[in-house]
Formats: structure tokens, sequence, C-alpha cells
């Protein structure tokens, strides 16, 4: 269980959710607001991954926009890090959009 001084309870769902997926995935803010039951809460999400407090053991590098957006790493928008990070575990990235998304959105038209 993710722990530090100041949480809430919705940030410590969101964060061990987080956790749970794993390297070379991804889930988007929305996803990750449905499995904590809070299934309109996904800009809450993309908050509590702000201000996540242990990024390297809770991977909020793994999240990304519905729209297949990068989103932000750490309060910064498009961060390079966190295209850097999730091409490191192997999801293709092209501009600031995650490719699988794109794919899923093809197919789904």
């Amino acid at each position: 269980m993710v722990t530090k001084q100041n949480e809430t309870l919705f940030q410590i769902k969101v964060w061990n959710e987080i956790k749970k997926i794993p390297k070379g995935q991804i889930a988007t803010y929305k996803e990750i607001a449905f499995k904590i039951k809070h299934p309109n809460a996904y800009r809450a999400v993309a908050t509590a991954c702000k201000l996540n407090p242990f990024p390297i053991t809770t991977p909020c590098h793994r999240v990304i926009c519905s729209n297949g957006k990068i989103g932000g790493y750490l309060g910064r928008e498009n961060s390079q890090k966190k295209i850097q990070l999730l091409k490191a575990e192997g999801i293709k990235i092209s501009g600031d959009r995650v490719l699988t998304i794109l794919q899923k959105e093809r197919e789904a038209t």
C-alpha cells in the first residue's frame, strides 16, 4: 500500500491500481477511474498521478489519455521523460500519441 503524509483515500486507491499495470502495458485515466469505482473521476485520476510521490514504484507513466495522447507526467504536459519510459517498455509512440490506442480506434470504426 502506498503511503505518504497528506494523501487522500482516493489517491491511495489510484496509486494502488496503477501498481497493478504490468511493465510494457498501459491503461487510461478513465480505465483507472472505472476500476476504483469512480467512473466519472478520470480527471481526478490524472491529478493523483501528478501528485504521485513514488513514480518509480507506482508507474504513473503507464497511464495515458483515452484518445491515445500520453498526457502529463508528474505535472509536466507531454513530458519527454514519460515518452522515454514508455518506449523503454516497448510501447510504440508517434509524436505525443500511443500507437496501440490509435490502432484500437481504427479497428473500432
